[in-house]
């Protein structure tokens, strides 16, 4: 182990947000969080088109911010579009990045941009190259994966670095052992994921990138399959739907943005329409929380709120009204995806942890 202090720099692209930050050991030093416009995103075909728009955000935060990248230890990219893997750190290889490149997981979400981003950045300035609990996580039981459609299963897609973060921060502070502990956790923001975390693992997830779960800024999340198939024999593309599935759908679709605060605004200023979909919005964050607490068989420890959304006093108050019932409910405001990548990798270069090697092949537990 060297004696100074190693510095890490970790890449978080989000469905409307790039985040980045530079740490010297567990200390944050700069962070920021770049809020994307959907109208911007929506005129790249894929996520993999975003790559330029994205670096040109990563660098310039860096040079406004003089940053020194020529003595960074390590760079961590959110992870995403690799097959499904456990939790945990991982040198990024050659197949990882080229699955990640390829998208093999179908996933449809800008991050299996940031181990690619990353990569860019170790190849100019050197360093290891680290994921970190990607979006692929899976700890899924074999019944939380059948559908009613042989051979179409349920995938673990979810804001792994969040939840587990979040899980483990209020465990610690709470004097609880993680891997004792069963609770809810909600990532509630621009993306939102509900999982069931059983003993120190993440056993449910409802599918957020592809579709499931409540609405969002820019997602439709659970439709009736039915009036979806009378919508689509209407007249509408396949890339028509996929956009509004990811893209245009949720508050776009609704008021045509997708800025959260612009919406409770008009909440707040009586707008009835806006009043209902924002209702909504808390009654299907509601609906999927209670879901997962059946999950644990109701024994729940704590219900865990974290994301950005956690800052509308409104919603807050919808959700506590809801599911308090089921188990107390903590607000963790501030995200920990930057600090779980960060911690992932000083614990592999401090040598307290192997990392994980990526092989290519999907799991099921």
């Amino acid at each position: 182990m060297k004696d100074n202090k190693y510095r890490i720099f970790v890449i978080n692209p989000g469905s409307t947000s790039t985040k980045m930050a530079l740490f010297e050991d567990d200390t944050k030093i700069l962070e920021t969080s770049v809020t994307h416009d959907a109208e911007v995103l929506n005129s790249f075909p894929t996520a993999n088109d975003q790559f330029e728009y994205r670096m040109g955000v990563i660098m310039d935060f860096v040079e406004k911010n003089d940053i020194e990248l020529d003595n960074i230890d390590a760079f961590v990219g959110r992870g995403g579009g690799c097959y499904p893997v456990p939790s945990g750190t991982f040198e990024v290889n050659d197949l990882l990045l080229n699955d990640i490149r390829n998208n093999v997981g179908r996933t449809i979400h800008p991050s299996i941009l940031g181990v690619q981003l990353a990569y860019a950045m170790q190849q100019k300035y050197g360093g290891r190259l680290f994921m970190v609990d990607p979006i692929c996580v899976d700890e899924y039981t074999e019944v939380a994966r059948v559908t009613g459609v042989k051979g179409l299963e349920r995938k673990a897609e979810s804001h792994a670095l969040n939840l587990r973060g979040t899980a483990m921060k209020h465990c610690k502070l709470h004097g609880m052992d993680y891997k004792k502990s069963k609770l809810v956790v909600a990532h509630i923001d621009g993306g939102i994921t509900i999982a069931a975390h059983d003993c120190g693992r993440q056993v449910d997830c409802n599918q957020g990138a592809g579709g499931e779960g409540p609405f969002t800024a820019t997602r439709t999340g659970s439709l009736p399959l039915m009036d979806v198939l009378d919508y689509f024999e209407e007249g509408h593309t396949p890339e028509e739907m996929r956009h509004l599935c990811t893209g245009t759908g949720g508050f776009v679709s609704h008021f045509g943005t997708s800025d959260a605060d612009a919406i409770y605004q008009r909440v707040l200023d009586g707008d009835k329409e806006a009043e209902v979909v924002w209702d909504a919005l808390g009654y299907n964050i509601v609906k999927y929380i209670g879901s997962m607490a059946t999950v644990l068989k109701g024994q729940v420890d704590a219900i865990l709120l974290t994301g950005r959304y956690t800052r509308f006093s409104n919603l807050l108050g919808y959700i506590r009204d809801y599911t308090e019932w089921i188990a107390p409910v903590y607000v963790y405001e501030n995200e920990v995806e930057q600090e779980a990548m960060c911690a992932g990798a000083l614990r592999v270069l401090r040598g307290k942890e192997e990392p994980k090697i990526y092989t290519g092949k999907g799991i099921k537990n």
